[in-house]
């Protein structure tokens, strides 16, 4: 359906994105799908409806003309971009001496840089269509954990989330940072030891923000589970 919403999602093969991706199918959305893992986004798409409903297309959001490729099939697919979620992002081991210089540069590339170039190659878009952003940030962005660089990067998309809100200020674009605690999802190695949030508890705080009338703006949402000491 032509006037169907379209909602297009970063980092969507597995985990919040691919259960984001489910809610916003299920609420009437259309959705483009991007990932690196072209296979799980392909079968994601074609739970979600096939071509007429779900796009799935390969991305790295670290390379510019591969956002701007996203953004592109999404519109000539869809016809239009409602809300954007810039979901990609990793972490690793905390410690200043662990890991690798290539893994945080790799995290900052992901995590900092593919946020920022997922906002320029949609900006247009949103703004034409008066639509939504919503950025995956972290508790861990808010409350530095202990030799995180991964706390490091998700700073930075916290602060990159008011930055882009007073950017599309007075051009009816709403802004949204999803900022969630412990998530049993694919990000970890080893089940979490308390009783987690579930990807789809972040999907429904996400859609949540989203369907709000348009001149309520939920500018933050930091979700945690209840049994989450810090």
């Amino acid at each position: 359906m032509p006037d169907d919403k379209v909602l297009l999602i970063t980092g969507a093969s597995t985990g919040i994105g691919a259960a984001t991706a489910r809610h916003a199918a299920e609420a009437g959305f259309r959705v483009v799908l991007s990932a690196r893992s072209e296979d799980k986004l392909q079968e994601l798409a074609g739970e979600l409806g096939g071509d007429d409903r779900a796009l799935a297309v390969r991305c790295d959001v670290t390379e510019w003309p591969e956002q701007e490729a996203l953004v592109a099939r999404a519109l000539d697919a869809f016809g239009r971009i409602d809300v954007v979620f810039a979901n990609a992002g990793f972490g690793g081991a905390r410690g200043f001496t662990s890991g690798t210089p290539e893994e945080w540069k790799a995290m900052v590339l992901t995590n900092v840089l593919g946020a920022a170039l997922t906002i320029r190659a949609a900006h247009a878009a949103l703004i034409e269509h008066k639509g939504h952003l919503v950025l995956t940030s972290s508790l861990a962005g808010r409350r530095p954990l202990p030799g995180s660089f991964y706390s490091v990067t998700k700073h930075a998309v916290t602060a990159m989330g008011e930055a882009a809100r007073q950017d599309f200020n007075d051009t009816g674009v709403r802004v949204t940072l999803i900022e969630p605690g412990l998530v049993d999802t694919p990000f970890f190695d080893d089940p979490p030891r308390i009783h987690a949030l579930d990807a789809d508890d972040v999907a429904r705080a996400i859609m949540f923000a989203v369907g709000q009338p348009a001149h309520v703006d939920v500018n933050e949402i930091l979700i945690r589970p209840t049994a989450q000491p810090g």
